[in-house]
């Protein structure tokens, strides 16, 4: 596999999805991956764009199959990442992007020991407080309940490989951004992405 696998995570309201949606107008080179979902579309949303919305029947029967990759439930809804997508966007050479939570992040890791994951964190709880009512889609109980697990998904911080502290949302593109440039010039993709190039380079008579 020559592409990169990215993994981004963060408690509902850190700006995740903005961030990302930021990230791939500016960066060409990196590939959404579309989860499956049992959760109703939000206002806005298009199925096949922001996820693959699928009865919880359907779900269950694309999961005994063995279809995902990674698979959770959140807040009562399932979801779920196309195993036989990700594998075939890797084996062409694309740089994928996983935005996930950190329970399918750990599942991933175990099956692609070579993935990059990034966590993204709120400059503090109080913001993140004020971005969830500020969203006017959940009532208080529903925000109470994404507050504490935003505290549970906070505690899993350590199991990453890049931390991103979004107080400002340019900084932190230009914090994510520089992660997936220098992801690229690693030297195993590098060594696949270039070896015609780096065997006539060695060719050269002195």
């Amino acid at each position: 596999m020559s592409g990169n696998l990215f993994i981004i995570s963060a408690p509902s309201g850190a700006g995740k999805t903005s961030l990302v949606q930021r990230l791939l107008a500016i960066n060409s080179g990196i590939r959404l991956s579309i989860s499956y979902t049992t959760r109703a579309p939000r206002p806005g949303e298009v199925d096949g764009r922001d996820y693959h919305f699928v009865s919880r029947e359907s779900f269950l029967q694309m999961a005994e199959r063995g279809d995902f990759l990674e698979s959770a439930e959140v807040y009562g809804n399932l979801y779920g990442t196309s195993q036989s997508w990700i594998e075939a966007q890797l084996d062409s050479g694309s740089d994928i992007l996983l935005e996930i939570d950190w329970q399918g992040a750990a599942q991933v890791r175990k099956l692609f020991t070579e993935a990059l994951s990034i966590f993204i964190l709120p400059p503090s709880l109080d913001a993140l407080h004020v971005r969830l009512r500020g969203r006017r889609q959940d009532s208080d109980e529903v925000i109470a309940q994404r507050m504490a697990a935003a505290r549970e998904d906070i505690s899993h911080v350590s199991e990453f490989d890049y931390v991103i502290i979004n107080d400002n949302l340019d900084e932190a593109l230009q914090q994510l951004n520089a992660v997936i440039v220098a992801a690229r010039q690693q030297r195993n993709h590098q060594l696949i992405r270039h070896q015609h190039l780096i065997n006539q380079l060695q060719s050269l008579e002195n």
